[in-house]
């Protein structure tokens, strides 16, 4: 009886892990449906990775702007400061920091961290292309 009974909860503990991993699976494709950045409204998609990183593959149409290169601000100067900008790197920490300097430099448009390439062009629903 209690063989049958242990068989059981097991049976149970199963069907309870494999029906949470059903839902969480479900509820990830819901949001990753389709593109969540509206594109109609962004100036720019820009890539803060280093060019090799960008010639690896990028977001199409994306303009690569090195957030470590010593001419980075001045390359940021040429955007228009009032628009909308979409930035991107390898996994947002770099587009996080290309971001607060923006914030910091006067841009006043909305400004949205993409997170890495694939996040980015999941949100953007841009290909990556090199």
């Amino acid at each position: 009886m209690n063989c049958e009974r242990f068989q059981l909860s097991k049976f149970f503990k199963f069907l309870a892990a494999a029906l949470v991993a059903l839902f969480a699976v479900t509820a990830i494709s819901a949001c990753a449906s389709g593109p969540s950045i509206d594109m109609k409204s962004v100036a720019a998609v820009i890539d803060v990775r280093t060019p090799a990183e960008f010639s690896g593959g990028h977001l199409q149409g994306a303009v690569n702007v090195d957030v470590e290169d010593a001419d980075f601000a001045a390359k940021m100067g040429q955007f228009d400061k009032a628009k909308n900008y979409v930035v991107y790197c390898h996994s947002g920490r770099r587009a996080g920091i290309a971001i607060d300097w923006m914030k910091q430099n006067g841009f006043t448009g909305a400004l949205t961290n993409a997170g890495g390439i694939s996040d980015a062009t999941g949100a953007t629903g841009l290909p990556i292309v090199q």
